[in-house]
């Protein structure tokens, strides 16, 4: 595909993103190559989908302790249990929605804001992109709110890059992706959880993580909840000074998530978890 018809590739010549994608895949690649990975992979990617869920909860206003969210059973009606259950169930159907994200993302990220909401679903607003007039409850995301023609010409200007593939690294495709859906917010509620998810069917699907052991929300939430704002100021101005930014930011979540997991399988190795 050419750079002409791959919007994408423009955005891998930025200054400084080569650098990123570089220093992801040699992040990657170590952890990848740990003694544990060829024995115990499959804990690893389950701690990393715990890790990753309660991260993503923490950026939508939900910040509880691992421990907490390994405990509970019950993520009932209170806001906060109902978001971080809600990131729980997002991680796990993640695995199961690989094959369609490649054909139908739209119908993938349908499936995901249904997951979000499960059992407090309410009326016909899930599910589907949001309608003229429909409201959005996003926490902590204040960017202005594209109306809801802009929105379906985008998701499926969005469908059209992820279906048509192309030659840009999965870091930026994986930024775009998350990018793009955070500003749309196309959904009722639970969008940045939906987002998120979304970046890591992209990450899993490229090959640059196809055991799910890298959890960019880790990295994330760890940059902090004014830096991760303040990136995707960045993405939502265009710039290539800002675009280059949230590329990077979204790099240096990965190579975090890369740390919590190496930490998870050092204390395995040494047998302390």
């Amino acid at each position: 595909m050419s750079s002409a018809s791959d919007p994408l590739a423009a955005l891998a010549g930025l200054p400084g993103v080569a650098d990123s994608v570089d220093s992801v895949r040699k992040a990657v690649d170590r952890v990848y190559g740990h003694r544990v990975m060829r024995r115990r992979s499959g804990e690893i990617t389950s701690e990393a989908a715990l890790r990753g869920a309660r991260a993503s909860a923490a950026l939508s206003g939900a910040d509880w302790a691992l421990e907490e969210v390994r405990r509970r059973t019950d993520f009932g009606a209170e806001p906060e249990a109902l978001t971080v259950g809600a990131a729980l169930r997002l991680t796990a159907e993640a695995g199961q929605l690989l094959s369609i994200w490649r054909q139908s993302p739209l119908r993938v990220l349908a499936r995901l804001h249904l997951v979000a909401v499960g059992s407090t679903a309410e009326g016909d607003v899930v599910g589907r992109p949001r309608l003229a007039g429909e409201q959005v409850a996003e926490p902590l995301v204040e960017a202005p709110l594209p109306d809801a023609a802009e929105v379906a010409g985008r998701l499926d200007g969005l469908s059209g890059i992820v279906i048509a593939g192309g030659s840009a690294p999965a870091l930026v495709t994986a930024a775009v992706v998350h990018g793009e859906l955070l500003a749309l917010r196309p959904f009722a509620s639970y969008n940045g959880l939906v987002a998120r998810a979304a970046e890591r069917i992209v990450l899993i699907n490229s090959g640059l993580d196809p055991k799910a052991i890298c959890p960019a929300e880790v990295g994330h939430a760890e940059q902090g909840t004014e830096a991760y704002l303040a990136a995707f100021e960045g993405y939502l101005s265009g710039t290539a000074e800002g675009m280059a930014a949230w590329i990077a930011h979204c790099g240096r979540a990965i190579e975090l998530g890369v740390r919590e997991s190496t930490a998870v399988c050092e204390a395995l190795q040494r047998g302390a978890a």
